[in-house]
C-alpha cells in the first residue's frame, strides 16, 4: 500500500477547496443607479478656440462599489421613460438582454439615445474584471490607425475654405506623425473638392492617405449617380483612398454598383442602427468598408457582432467616430476586432485630437487620456474603458 503523505494530502484539499469555491456561483452584480449630466472644466477665463471644455457624463452605479463611466450623453426622456424602468435592480453582466429589451422600449430610432449607458455598463464590467474591455470581448489588437476628419470653420458644407487651408492642416498632421486626413465632400460644385484633395495631395505628397465623406442625406442634397461616378473618377487621379456614402444612407444599390465600376473604396454604415441593416450592406455588397457608429448603432456590443458579421464576408469594420473622451469605448471595441485598421477622431477646425481633449484631463488621475504615437492611438492598459477617472475632478466641475 502506498505510504500516507501529508504534503499531498494538504495539496489534495486545497485543490479540492479551490475547485469548490469556483464551483460555487458568484453573487450577481446589480444595478442600483442611473444618471446623465454635464461637467465643465476651467478655461483659464479664455478660452482656447475648438478646445472642449464641456462633457457629457453617463454613470452607472453598482451595489458591488464600482461606477461605470461613459462620456457619451443620454437623452433626458429616454434616461427616465426607458433606461431606469429597464435596467434599475438588473444584472449588471446581462448587457444584451439589457441591450434588447431597451430597443424594443424606445425603438431602434432611438438607439444613440441610450448607448451613453451600454458604454457605461462595459466601463463598469471592466473595472470589476480588473481588464480592459477590450480584453474581454477578444482582444485582436493593441493599437489602431488615426484619421482626422476635421470640419473647418465657416460654411458646413466648406465652400468659403481655401484649399490650401486644408491642405496646411493635412501637412500639419502629417509632420506631427498622423498618416491620414478626412475632409467633407459637401461644396456645391462636388468637383471643387476633388479640386481640393488635388491640392492636399500635392502638399503631403503620395504615401498620406486622403478621405472623402459625402455622409450621405446630411448635405441636404444627394448626388445622382453620374455626379457620384465624376467625382469617384476624379478622386483616383488623386490617389484618394476611400469615398464614404455618396448616396442616401440606405441606398443598397448605388454604392454597389459604384465600387464595382472604380477602384477608390467605397464606404459607409454609420447610420445603421441594428445588425440587420448591415446584413443588408453585406449581402448586397453595397460597401467595400461597413462603418457602424457604435453609438448609433446600439453600442460596443453591437458594433463588436457587426464586426464578426463583416469579417464572415471578408469585409473590413471601420468604426465611424467621435471626438474626446467619448472615443473611449469607440477604442476599446476597435481594438476587439480583427478586421478594424483604423479609428476615426472627428474634430472642428484645424487641431489635433490631444491637443482638442487637452483641458479635460483635470479630470483625469494620469492626465493623459489616449496615447497617440506615430500616427497611432494605443489601447489603455486601464480597465474597463480605459479612463483613470479624477472622482474629486468630476465633483467639482459638475454643473447642477
Amino acid at each position: 500500500m502506498p505510504q500516507d503523505n501529508p504534503s499531498r494530502r494538504t495539496a489534495l484539499a486545497g485543490l479540492l477547496s479551490s475547485t469548490l469555491a469556483w464551483a460555487a456561483p458568484a453573487p450577481r452584480v446589480k444595478i442600483t443607479a442611473i444618471e446623465s449630466f454635464t461637467v465643465k472644466v476651467p478655461d483659464g477665463g479664455a478660452p482656447i478656440p475648438l478646445r472642449l471644455y464641456r462633457y457629457s457624463v453617463t454613470r452607472v452605479h453598482t451595489d458591488a462599489g464600482i461606477t461605470g463611466t461613459s462620456f457619451i450623453p443620454v437623452a433626458p426622456d429616454i434616461l427616465e421613460r426607458a433606461v431606469k424602468p429597464t435596467l434599475l435592480g438588473e444584472d449588471l453582466f446581462a448587457i444584451d438582454r439589457h441591450m434588447r429589451r431597451l430597443q424594443m422600449f424606445s425603438g431602434e430610432s432611438r438607439t444613440q439615445s441610450w448607448s451613453g449607458v451600454e458604454h457605461a455598463l462595459w466601463d463598469a464590467i471592466g473595472r470589476l474584471s480588473g481588464r480592459p474591455v477590450a480584453d474581454l470581448l477578444g482582444k485582436a489588437r493593441d493599437r489602431l490607425r488615426v484619421y482626422r476628419t476635421t470640419v473647418f470653420e465657416g460654411q458646413q458644407d466648406q465652400s468659403d475654405v481655401p484649399y490650401d487651408r486644408q491642405a496646411k492642416f493635412a501637412l500639419h498632421l502629417k509632420n506631427n506623425g498622423y498618416t491620414a486626413i478626412k475632409i467633407r465632400a459637401w461644396r456645391p460644385n462636388p468637383m471643387d473638392d476633388v479640386d481640393a484633395v488635388g491640392v492636399i495631395r500635392a502638399a503631403v505628397g503620395p504615401t498620406f492617405k486622403i478621405m472623402l465623406d459625402r455622409t450621405a442625406v446630411r448635405p441636404g442634397w444627394v448626388w445622382d449617380y453620374p455626379t457620384a461616378l465624376k467625382v469617384a473618377r476624379g478622386l483616383e487621379k488623386h490617389n484618394s483612398y476611400w469615398l464614404e456614402e455618396p448616396f442616401d444612407g440606405m441606398d443598397l444599390q448605388g454604392p454597389a454598383r459604384l465600387a464595382a465600376e472604380v477602384d477608390i473604396l467605397i464606404t459607409g454604415g454609420e447610420l445603421g442602427r441594428n445588425i440587420h441593416e448591415f446584413a443588408a450592406f453585406l449581402t448586397n455588397k453595397t460597401y467595400d468598408i461597413v462603418q457602424p457608429d457604435t453609438r448609433i448603432c446600439g453600442g460596443i456590443w453591437a458594433a463588436k457582432k457587426i464586426s464578426t458579421l463583416a469579417a464572415s464576408f471578408g469585409v473590413p469594420c471601420v468604426q465611424h467616430g467621435t471626438g474626446g473622451f467619448a472615443l473611449a469605448g469607440y477604442i476599446q471595441a476597435g481594438c476587439s476586432m480583427t478586421n478594424c485598421e483604423w479609428q476615426e477622431m472627428i474634430g472642428a477646425g484645424p487641431n489635433l485630437p490631444t491637443e482638442e481633449w487637452q483641458p479635460g484631463e483635470v479630470l483625469l488621475k494620469n492626465k493623459s487620456a489616449f496615447r497617440i504615437e506615430n500616427g497611432y492611438v494605443h489601447l489603455p492598459e486601464f480597465p474597463g474603458l480605459g479612463l483613470d477617472l479624477d472622482e474629486a475632478a468630476i465633483k467639482e466641475y459638475r454643473l447642477a
